[in-house]
């Protein structure tokens, strides 16, 4: 069985903390209107995709899976910019988006409830050491946090990182 590779949308697919006039190269501009964002008077949210991630991701030896705020929209307003298919979801209740007091990212819990003990690298720029302790101690696979720069989004140094990293699981499966 693959490896889960957990995609987050903004900071890896989307970097949004890019200088606002420096697209980067690559990348193509949308605006999108996803829930929260339905208000005529508001100015449509601006999300830099890039078209090559969609192959790149699904050339990955994973089985991928949305993990971001946008849950079932990422479906519609980013995998088809990006070639991607339908792909399962990881779905947060209200209740999960607030700050713990122990500084672990407010995701970190449910998706290691998600992954039910599966092998999972996690691709994401708000975690921090305090969430890789947090997966160490509670998550009973493999698991890796791969930080993703929200100024420069996936890069080919990540997907490399990433294919390697499942690699050494095939390796220590032999």
């Amino acid at each position: 069985m693959k490896p889960l590779l957990l995609i987050d949308v903004d900071g890896p697919l989307n970097p949004y903390a890019a200088k606002p006039s420096r697209r980067p190269e690559g990348y193509q501009t949308h605006r999108m209107r996803p829930s929260g964002w339905e208000n005529p008077w508001q100015k449509p949210l601006r999300v830099w995709l890039n078209p090559a991630h969609g192959a790149q991701l699904q050339a990955l030896p994973f089985d991928l899976v949305w993990c971001t705020t946008w849950q079932h929209e990422a479906n519609e307003w980013i995998g088809p910019h990006i070639g991607l298919p339908e792909l399962p979801v990881i779905e947060w209740p209200d209740s999960a988006r607030t700050a713990r007091s122990d500084g672990v990212f407010w995701k970190t819990e449910g998706v290691v409830r998600w992954a039910e003990g599966r092998s999972f690298a996690w691709i994401d720029d708000d975690f921090t050491d305090k969430d890789r302790d947090y997966v160490a101690r509670r998550h009973a696979g493999p698991a890796l946090l791969h930080w993703i720069s929200p100024r420069l989004g996936l890069l080919d140094h990540d997907l490399q990182a990433l294919t390697e990293w499942a690699d050494s699981l095939d390796a220590d499966a032999a």
